[in-house]
């Protein structure tokens, strides 16, 4: 593309609240789930889940199971676990050591629902009834599922690993002169409790194998259908070219379905031994009691400060819980919560440690800010530091938090801070909120007996992170001979509006109307390989493979309409979907007559000019564009009912610094949903087991979700600070779900403060809350 076309690339589109182009077909049930695909003579499969944390599987007699009319095969370890060729993740990639991942459950079930057999049926309900008949012999072993207690247990979950730690990591060891000579010194045990993704739809795969011509398809709900694919193509030893996987829609993934885990596999494998398509449909009880936990986290944080406030060291002591099968690699991904736990403040000092911990419970899975912890204890410790300095947690923020003039700034872990100020989001907050008129409210309600609390949360996150099989994405732009355009990409719908965002992307890329795009994602047939939706990337890395397309196929149409318009190509310009002789409005031609020549009347192309209409693009981050440092503020406000312990929370703020904005609406969109995640985990997610490792709330009777009666409205501020990438865009996927829940427990912690009460130990469920002031009136 010349320098002077690239000067006329106007964004009509991107930046505006355009309406999301996927809402018509989700809005009145014509979304195509996986659980919407039905194939021929389609065959359906049931797991048979262990009951116990921890078992000897001695034998398991299928014969009554075989014998029920409609059942085809009962599948066991001996049978699927031998196929397996290769079973690693990109994300980790192929010469990581990883933790044990059988398909199935092999001489050992290692958690309650841990898969041990796969029953096919001809419907799911006969798949159930058959998998209550197979008979498996357990000898129950002693289980360990507080993983608290399980560094150096007796009870052993992997052989592999006898003291049961997977591994850790340490920084610089903690400077405990300055902890010993600080004029303040704050600490705290920040304990989180299991909450897990719960996507509206559950994990599901519908796989299709045609032995004639070795080929598979796979219907999928996931978050990275060129992964999925790649994974399958390794898992069963064929070439990655026979493998199709066909993602239509997705309610929801929210990091569970980015890798495939142990079912998947098995269905892939069970799928070339049985004469049809095989579905399998996770229900409900199913997600909460085997599709992977996260969050589970308990540390020991401490802050030094000076007499004025300032921040001298922090350190950060945790062990991580994954469960028995964790997702690939849980001891280098786990360090992301040591290196940013120094956040967006400045900070000269800082050291971290820490262990991850197997337990006889479902295995640590992905899950929206993965790293969220450091968020949480960091923030949660801030304002236990501001009680004990005697100085308001703003002001001790206002005091620590970095400028956009520090910038770049290394924390003292090495990461690079660029691009970002997060003092403009935290002030933009502050005066949102109006701060000095909720203090003059909380007295006078604390006057009436009323307890009133606000809670600030400010963190700093990489997102777009450009690393490994990350590190780049696929575009292809297609003119068809009608002028229409359609735009290819890896993509898929999971609720990150992704479809609309590209078509704006595109439509300002090429100048055309935004109602002549259409896209089409997740079919790994026809889109260019990409790493999915996960790690907040979608934006930035899409928009630069949009713009690297856009460009090529820009260059060949303003090519075409010099030609047509006997004009230079500098001279043209593209708007509307037609190309216009710059100062000569009159002189014009639409892109449905460029494409009809270029098609239909190729001969009259001048020599030279290509008639192709197709550009496909690869987009890899420079270097100094690897990371694209988001951040924000999180502002709540609560009141809290000392006799129930019931928490209503009265404003929630949140001011995100995203960079320009493709599509504001979009944008607040996954604020709010994260959001609400955050605050599900604040007040009432728990995933708890009992002493035996039996899950107690694997039904929403017990795992609790928010409601729109538990959440006010939510009250935007943006920061527009240009990352260094395409357009200047990051990532907002994540955002939300990492700084909402310790705003609320600040706020809750800042209703009690009279009381001398303070939640560290989550979550802030009513109970917690009374008995916590019950034992500080004791």
């Amino acid at each position: 593309m010349t320098s002077a076309s690239a000067e006329k690339v106007a964004t009509r589109y991107a930046g505006t609240r355009v309406p999301r182009v996927e809402d018509n077909r989700l809005l009145t049930g014509h979304g195509t789930f996986v659980d919407d695909v039905v194939r021929p003579g389609m065959l359906h499969a049931c797991f048979v889940r262990s009951p116990f944390a921890r078992a000897t599987i001695k034998g398991i007699d299928a014969s009554a199971a075989l014998a029920m009319p409609g059942v085809h095969a009962v599948f066991t370890a001996a049978d699927l676990n031998p196929d397996v060729k290769e079973a690693w993740h990109a994300v980790a990639g192929k010469d990581v050591a990883d933790t044990p991942r059988p398909p199935l459950a092999e001489g050992e079930a290692k958690f309650v629902g841990d898969p041990v057999a796969l029953v096919v049926a001809d419907s799911r309900y006969l798949a159930e009834d058959a998998a209550e008949a197979v008979d498996v012999d357990y000898e129950p072993l002693p289980a360990v599922a507080d993983f608290t207690q399980a560094v150096g247990s007796p009870v052993v979950v992997h052989e592999q690993y006898p003291d049961n730690v997977a591994g850790g990591m340490g920084g610089a060891p903690p400077d405990e002169e300055t902890f010993a000579n600080a004029a303040h010194v704050a600490s705290a045990n920040v304990y989180q409790q299991i909450y897990a993704p719960v996507p509206i739809e559950c994990r599901g795969l519908v796989v299709e194998w045609t032995a004639a011509t070795e080929e598979l398809t796979m219907w999928a709900s996931t978050q990275t259908p060129h992964e999925l694919r790649a994974f399958c193509a390794r898992l069963l030893g064929i070439p990655a070219h026979n493998v199709r996987v066909i993602m239509r829609d997705t309610g929801g993934g929210f990091g569970q379905k980015v890798v495939p885990m142990r079912e998947d596999m098995c269905i892939m494998l069970a799928a070339r031994k049985v004469p049809a398509p095989l579905k399998w449909i996770e229900d409900r009880r199913e997600n909460l009691m085997s599709a992977g936990q996260a969050r589970h986290v308990d540390g020991n944080v401490r802050m030094a400060l000076d007499e004025d406030g300032a921040i001298l060291a922090v350190d950060i002591d945790f062990a991580y819980d994954i469960g028995a099968y964790p997702t690939p690699y849980p001891v280098l991904t786990t360090a992301a919560v040591g290196m940013f736990f120094p956040g967006p403040y400045r900070v000269p000092k800082a050291s971290f440690n820490y262990k991850t911990v197997f337990s006889n419970t479902a295995g640590l899975a992905a899950y929206r800010g993965p790293w969220q912890y450091e968020t949480l204890a960091r923030e949660i410790l801030f304002d236990i530091a501001a009680r004990k300095a005697g100085i308001d947690p703003v002001e001790l923020r206002r005091r620590n938090i970095l400028r956009g003039d520090e910038m770049p700034y290394f924390n003292p872990n090495g990461m690079p801070y660029d691009h970002v100020a997060p003092a403009d989001t935290f002030e933009q907050a502050v005066k949102i909120l109006d701060h000095e008129g909720f203090r003059k409210e909380q007295a006078d309600a604390l006057a009436e007996g009323r307890y009133l609390g606000l809670g600030f949360s400010a963190y700093i996150e990489p997102t777009g992170a450009a690393t490994g099989h990350l590190g780049t994405e696929g575009c292809t732009i297609r003119m068809e001979p009608t002028g229409k355009i359609n735009v290819y990409v890896n993509g898929g719908s999971t609720g990150n509006s992704i479809e609309t965002t590209v078509v704006q992307l595109t439509a300002d890329a090429l100048g055309a109307d935004i109602g002549d795009v259409s896209t089409i994602q997740g079919d790994t047939a026809v889109t260019p390989y990409g790493a999915g939706t996960q790690g907040s990337r979608s934006g930035p890395m899409t928009a630069g493979a949009v713009a690297e397309a856009g460009a090529i196929l820009r260059k060949q149409l303003i090519a075409m309409a010099a030609a047509r318009l006997e004009v230079d190509a500098a001279d043209v310009e593209l708007a509307g979907s037609r190309a216009v002789a710059v100062g000569d409005p009159d002189k014009s031609v639409t892109f449905a007559d460029l494409a009809y020549r270029a098609y239909y009347e190729p001969q009259q192309l001048p020599p030279g000019v290509s008639s192709s209409l197709e550009a496909t693009a690869r987009f890899a981050s420079p270097p100094e564009a690897m990371i694209h440092w988001a951040n924000a503020t999180h502002a709540c406000t609560c009141e809290v009912d000392i006799e129930t312990g019931r928490v209503t929370l009265t404003r929630y703020i949140v001011s995100e610094d995203v960079g320009p904005m493709i599509n504001p609406n979009v944008v607040e969109g996954q604020i709010a949903g994260g959001t609400v995640q955050g605050i599900g985990g604040a007040l009432l997610e728990d995933m708890t087991y009992d002493a035996d490792g039996n899950p107690l709330s694997s039904t929403f009777v017990d795992y609790l979700l928010p409601t729109a009666t538990e959440v006010p409205a939510i009250e935007y501020g943006h920061v527009e600070i240009p990352g260094p990438g395409v357009g200047g865009y990051k990532g907002v996927g994540e955002g939300g779900a990492i700084g909402a829940t310790p705003a609320v427990i600040n706020a809750i912690n800042d209703a009690l403060a009279p009381l001398g009460v303070t939640i560290t130990r989550l979550p802030a469920s009513p109970a917690a809350i009374v008995e916590a002031i019950e034992q500080a009136r004791k």
